[in-house]
This record gives structure tokens, C-alpha cells and sequence, in this order.
């Protein structure tokens, strides 16, 4: 028995088969904090011409027509991860709230001069709280406790704002999903985050049957909050776009929860002595995508709405992702059923080398376009292999300071190199070369993908068999003022995707434009 194996009493199976976890998946956990994967090794950042395809012209005029032709196959769904809380977007305000001193507006800019961000901040938001969205439920929040909104603002009595803003028993807003905190208004009339992807997708993923089909991931504890909004916002909508929405929930699994361990490996137990189970990360939402049996399938995070995103242009942007997605599957399907009609006899040198071309230029795999004859059965093999795989398009912008993975040619351990995303902490950043290829990358990864889920028979494939396991991340938290060691599994574009086809498509920056501080909601393009 290993001694990984005796850290689990029989008290530790029964908690792990309660949670849903199998032993042996325990097992394989702490055996990952044991022997933590290394980092992952990239050989340059991909570039347009380099891993990065910029569509030509022709190629938009084939993407929206594969577009129209998938919508009207009924193939398009729509993802949206919508489980996350909003504390990070106040945490910069949450400090001042939990901060015992009250500040004055002198000071405050004295010390924003001096480059603390936190008081800049402060009197940004300040100073714009009457253009936000949520201006009036604020307003009215405030009004209930006595206070007024306008004469806080005046004289900088920012407290009074901060406890209306983020108390439990007032809007709470930093306990909330993002998905529910109003963004933007049109015409007096407030949308949340949830509202904007559901008009979004009337734009882009309507189908043949007059059907938009969405998928929310969502925490069990605000999931009525979001039927009921949907209950509100579709009857305007569906009336608005002349659409019926089908719209779909999910909740992470307790199964995809990993285990904790104290900085010596050994399984971190709470007060009752039973082992702590954390979330998974979002990489655990592979489960959810693979429930979710879909076809041609656009993912975005919830925060990456605006105004601007609905206009033609960023309209046009999805189709284009989800028709060169589609006709891309469609080429790769051609390739698959000439060399599979080949298996059982001798394979055609110029079918192999065409699939070949395909992959080298389409899918940026590389194989050989010089094939000895010899050579060509077991060619054909690994072809029919490569291609019976999941494929997704993922948008790529422009890097312009934005945080986050990006795209990167990778090499693995078995010395294979292909394109994949990655983020900036899977990188070894203490090696110079490594470090330089980062510095260098000229694009980021703003989550916009298509993804293209069925075999060429129309079966969905068994999207956990494309997941790299050991590409986990293992960081440092603490619980009850203790140290743990955190394990999350492969981010859901990271490991959990490593074994899909991947291609990367520039798209413009308009298309992306996230809110992760309140402050983006006073940006121009939140305010139009």
C-alpha cells in the first residue's frame, strides 16, 4: 500500500463516496501534490501566419454561409459560465468598507497621486456612481436607511454608498453572481449580464425551428434568482426578436471537487477531522459541456458583454467563428471518409497527402507532406486518429496589456509540439528563454470559442477522453488561518481541451470588453 493510499481511513472512503469521488481519483490527487506536473514548455507564441489565422475574404464568405447552413440544422447552442461571484469586481471598494477609518477627498487624492490604485478607485467610482446602471436600485437602497445618495456624493461620505452597494441585508452585490448585477441601460431600462447573452445569442445562434438554445453553469444558491430573471426577460425578448428561447441550467458536480493538503502532502482535515473538499476551478465545467450533448457550441464568459458587442460587426464576428468552425469540421469529415474507405486496402499516396496538407494548414498539425510508401498505412492510421477528434475555434485578440493565457506553440512530454492556450502561471517564468517567448507574444486568449462536439456519424464525443489530466493547478490558501494546498483541474481551454483540434482566429478588440472591476462598467464602451 502506498503511502499515499494510508493517509485515507475508512471514515475518508466514506466522506470521498459521498462526495462522488472515487478512491482511486483521491488517490490520483495526492499523488499530483506529491509529484506536481512541471511547467509547460513553449517554443514560441503563435502569431498571425504562425498558429493565428487572419479569415481572407473568401474564407468569411464560406463561414457565414456554413453559418446559415448550420442554424438551419438546428446544430447551434450556446455556453455561458455564469457561477462566478462578483467579489473580485468590488474588491477594490470592499477595502475601503472594511477599512475602520473614513477617508477625505483630499487625502484620497493624495494618496491616488501617489499610486495607490485602491483610492483612485474609490474616487472614480465616487465620482460616477449616478452613470452606473444600478445607480437608481442604489439610490433607493440608500434612501430605505436614511441616506442620501446625492449628498454622500457631495461630500465624499463614500460609507454610506459602500454599505447600500455591498451589505447582506442592502443590495449584497459583491455576494452575487456577476451574471445578475445590471451592466447597462437602454432607454431608462437596466440589463444584466445575463439579459445582454441572451439577446446576443437572438443575433447569432438562432436556429431553423426559431429556436435560441442557451446553457448557464450556475451556483446552486443563486439558480432561482436566474429562473426568475429569465421567466421576466424572455416573454420582452422572444416577443422583440420573434424567437422562442430554449434555455438550460447546470451545476458544477460535488464529483469534479478535489481534496486540500497541508504544505507537508498529508490530507487537510476541517474541525471535524473529515478531509476539505474545494471546487474543482472551471476546468471542471468539461462535465457540464460534455452533459450538455450539443452540436456547434459558442462559449463566452458572462462578464464579456457591451453595448458595442451587439452592433453588426461583433455580431458578424461570431458567425464567422462558428461557420469556420463548422466548415472546418466539414473538410476534416471529407479527409476522414476517403482515408477510412481506404483502411482495408492499400492507401492512396494522394489522400493521405491531401489530409495531410488539410492538417498542416487548417489545423496546424504537423506531418509530413514527403511520405515513403512504407510509410503510408501507418500514416493513414494516425490521420484517421488525429482527425476523430473534437475541434474547436477560438478567437484571439490582440494583446494590448490585457491579463491572461494566450496563445503558444507547446511541446510536450512525448516531444510532440502542437498550439494551445495557455496561461501566464503554467509558464516557468524564472527561465530567460521562457520568459522571453512570453514577453513576446502579440496575442491573448479573450475565451471566444466555437466548438464543433460530434463524430462524423452525429454521435457527441465523450468530451473527458480529450482532457490532459496532470495539467492541474496546484496553488497555496489557507482555512481557519492554516495553510492548505489547492489542486484545480485543467482549465476548461487549458488541459481540459489539450487533445481537441484547435485552430486560433484573429478577431478584433471591440469583441472583447470585460468587466472585472466596477470601474470598467464607467469605460465608453459600457456606457453607450
Amino acid at each position: 500500500m502506498s503511502s499515499d493510499e494510508q493517509q485515507l481511513t475508512a471514515a475518508d472512503i466514506a466522506a470521498l463516496e459521498n462526495h462522488g469521488i472515487p478512491r482511486e481519483e483521491a488517490d490520483r490527487q495526492l499523488k499530483l501534490f506529491r509529484n506536481p506536473p512541471g511547467f509547460t514548455r513553449i517554443e514560441r507564441a503563435c502569431t498571425p501566419g504562425d498558429g493565428i489565422r487572419r479569415l481572407s475574404e473568401s474564407d468569411r464568405s464560406a463561414a457565414l454561409e456554413a453559418h446559415e447552413s448550420a442554424g438551419r440544422a438546428n446544430r447551434l447552442i450556446k455556453l455561458v459560465p455564469a457561477s462566478g461571484a462578483a467579489t473580485r469586481m468590488f474588491q477594490s471598494l470592499l477595502r475601503f468598507r472594511n477599512d475602520p477609518s473614513d477617508y477625505g477627498r483630499q487625502e484620497s487624492e493624495e494618496r491616488a497621486s501617489g499610486g495607490d490604485d485602491g483610492f483612485a478607485d474609490l474616487i472614480r467610482f465616487v465620482d460616477g456612481t449616478e452613470r452606473f446602471a444600478f445607480a437608481t436600485l442604489l439610490r433607493e437602497a440608500m434612501e430605505s436607511r436614511g441616506d442620501s445618495l446625492v449628498e454622500a456624493v457631495e461630500q465624499f461620505a463614500y460609507r454610506p454608498i459602500l454599505e447600500a452597494l455591498l451589505a447582506g441585508d442592502a443590495l449584497g452585490f459583491a455576494a452575487l453572481p456577476k451574471g445578475l448585477i445590471p451592466f447597462h441601460t437602454y432607454s431608462g431600462v437596466n440589463r444584466t449580464p445575463f439579459e445582454e447573452h441572451l439577446v446576443e445569442a437572438a443575433l447569432y445562434g438562432k436556429n431553423g425551428d426559431q429556436t435560441c438554445s442557451l446553457h448557464f453553469t450556475v451556483s446552486p444558491e443563486h439558480r432561482s434568482r436566474f429562473e426568475t430573471l429569465l421567466d421576466r426577460a424572455t416573454g420582452v425578448l422572444s416577443t422583440r426578436f420573434g424567437i422562442h428561447y430554449d434555455v438550460s441550467f447546470s451545476e458544477q458536480k460535488s464529483s469534479t471537487d478535489t481534496v486540500a493538503v497541508d504544505p507537508e502532502n498529508r490530507l487537510f482535515r476541517d474541525e471535524g477531522d473529515s478531509p476539505l473538499f474545494r471546487p474543482g476551478g472551471h476546468g471542471a465545467l468539461i462535465e457540464n459541456l460534455n452533459d450538455l450533448q450539443g452540436d456547434l457550441i459558442f462559449i463566452k464568459n458572462i462578464d464579456n458583454v457591451s453595448p458595442t458587442q451587439l452592433g453588426e460587426d461583433c455580431v458578424q464576428w461570431k458567425k464567422l467563428l462558428g461557420g469556420h468552425a463548422a466548415r472546418l469540421q466539414s473538410e476534416a469529415f471529407r479527409h476522414l471518409a476517403t482515408l477510412e474507405q481506404e483502411n482495408s486496402g492499400a492507401p492512396g499516396r494522394r489522400s493521405v497527402e491531401d489530409a495531410a496538407r488539410f492538417l498542416r494548414d487548417e489545423l496546424s498539425i504537423q506531418l509530413p507532406l514527403e511520405i515513403d510508401d512504407n510509410a503510408l498505412p501507418e500514416l493513414r492510421k494516425r490521420m484517421i486518429s488525429l482527425i476523430r477528434r473534437p475541434l474547436r475555434v477560438c478567437g484571439m485578440v490582440r494583446n494590448e496589456g490585457e491579463p491572461g493565457g494566450g496563445p503558444f506553440w507547446v511541446r510536450d512530454g512525448n516531444d510532440n509540439v502542437s498550439i494551445q492556450i495557455v496561461e501566464s502561471a503554467q509558464i516557468d517564468v524564472g527561465d530567460p528563454a521562457q520568459k522571453a517567448v512570453l514577453d513576446n507574444a502579440t496575442h491573448f486568449n479573450p475565451v471566444d470559442l466555437v466548438c464543433a462536439v460530434r463524430d462524423p456519424e452525429g454521435n457527441p464525443y465523450d468530451l473527458r477522453k480529450f482532457v490532459d489530466s496532470e495539467a492541474v493547478f496546484i496553488s497555496r490558501k489557507s482555512k481557519d488561518g492554516r495553510e492548505l494546498k489547492a489542486l484545480e483541474r485543467p482549465g476548461l481551454w487549458n488541459g481540459a481541451m489539450a487533445y481537441w483540434n484547435t485552430v486560433f482566429v484573429e478577431v478584433p478588440p471591440e469583441t472583447f470588453s470585460p468587466v472585472k472591476k466596477v470601474m470598467d462598467l464607467l469605460d465608453l464602451v459600457h456606457q453607450e
